[in-house]
């Protein structure tokens, strides 16, 4: 049928593209670091007979980048792509349930462990589009993946009800950050379907550090979550939506004023100090369809040092790159493919898979980019953009 996976057709060996993905995995995960993951994870091999734990993670690894091939035939692939890296022979090709088997035996730690260890942000200084006045350019942001209807999944993530009341297929939730400059998804938290992206967002923001600028949009903007993300050590320029609170404290020059983050109930009981931000008004002139005015909350908070219309600018950026994002949203996000496992432990095991194939894909790409070295397209925002001034006056600041 139209969604039966296409088989592979290997005649010598892998072909090339498929020779390609397999090359990408062990150059950009070495030996040394998937048997630390296996070992941390007390997941080493037993038994001769066995697939070698490390083949079954790049096996996982190789499931996420051959999204096309059924699964003996990845390991058909794997297998002698492996050949051709290491020159060993290497185990035989085993049945789908002996696959299902070595898989089940490995679980999801080792991916995870690798994860972990390995997935971080790789923009270097030559990087073009990756840098705002020597900050990282990173964005918070989250989605669900598609997961196949077997009983275990749907107990273990829930699904969403559709308009007729029916649940559909089950799906994981994931929030993370991904590197604006190379498009690498890092510090990912993944929980069942009925986990809140903010609730996520707290374990997503832990991964931020000192020198980095993260973007969020409004539905993730909170104080407890600003100030964690904050704590992380990395500045922030976040939407906020119309109903948030911000008194304004002085008015900038450049038409942007100070402000604060109080939760009141909460600052009173604990007697902890509030947050002190920047707050950017703007509109977008001559946009239809798009609410007139964004507010922005950044810790950016001198003007010399980050202009109000650069910072209204490189939010807008975001919005666009959203675009760019594309691959992430229809890969991760589920719309085109689902992932292919049929228990919760495994599902696990190919989300982490997925990451690191996608880390594998995207180191390849920054590598070339940065051989090629050529002018970069500069951001295309074509819309006029008007920061909207204040008077320079101070008002009185609202009661609780």
């Amino acid at each position: 049928g139209t969604m039966a996976r296409r088989v592979a057709v290997l005649e010598h060996g892998a072909t090339i593209s498929e020779r390609l993905a397999i090359a990408s995995i062990c150059r950009c995960f070495g030996g040394a670091a998937i048997e630390a993951a296996v070992a941390g994870a007390g997941r080493a091999s037993r038994r001769q007979r066995e697939l070698p734990a490390h083949v079954v993670v790049y096996y996982v690894i190789a499931m996420a980048l051959l999204m096309h091939v059924n699964l003996r035939e990845v390991l058909r692939c794997l297998l002698a792509g492996l050949r051709s890296v290491t020159g060993a022979a290497g185990p035989k090709v085993t049945g789908k349930s002996g696959i299902s088997q070595a898989r089940t035996r490995l679980g999801s730690e080792p991916l995870r462990r690798l994860c972990e260890t390995e997935v971080k942000p790789i923009a270097t200084a030559a990087s073009k589009g990756a840098w705002y006045r020597g900050l990282r350019l990173v964005s918070l942001d989250g989605g669900v993946l598609d997961l196949p209807d077997e009983p275990g999944n749907r107990q273990a993530f829930g699904s969403p009800r559709t308009h007729s009341g029916d649940r559909s297929f089950p799906q994981i939730r994931f929030v993370g950050l991904a590197e604006i400059g190379t498009h690498v998804l890092f510090g990912m938290a993944m929980a069942p379907y009925r986990t809140s992206e903010v609730e996520l967002a707290h374990a997503a923001v832990q991964h931020l550090a000192a020198g980095m600028l993260c973007l969020a949009d409004r539905g993730f903007f909170g104080v407890r979550l600003f100030e964690q993300a904050k704590a992380a050590g990395a500045e922030l320029l976040w939407r906020a939506p119309g109903s948030a609170v911000l008194p304004v404290g002085e008015a900038l020059a450049d038409g942007s004023y100070l402000s604060e983050l109080s939760n009141w109930q909460r600052r009173r009981s604990k007697g902890s100090p509030s947050v002190a931000v920047r707050v950017i008004d703007y509109r977008l002139d001559g946009v239809s369809n798009h609410e007139q005015t964004f507010r922005l909350v950044t810790t950016l908070l001198d003007p010399a040092q980050a202009p109000a219309d650069e910072l209204a600018a490189l939010y807008q950026q975001r919005w666009a790159i959203e675009l760019a994002f594309d691959e992430l949203k229809t890969h991760l996000r589920g719309q085109r493919i689902a992932l292919r496992s049929k228990t919760p432990e495994l599902v696990r095991q190919e989300f982490y898979g997925l990451l690191l194939a996608h880390f594998a894909v995207r180191g390849l790409m920054h590598e070339a980019a940065c051989q090629v070295d050529q002018e970069p397209a500069r951001w295309s925002f074509s819309h006029s953009l008007s920061v909207i001034r204040r008077k320079l006056v101070k008002t009185a600041p609202l009661s609780p």
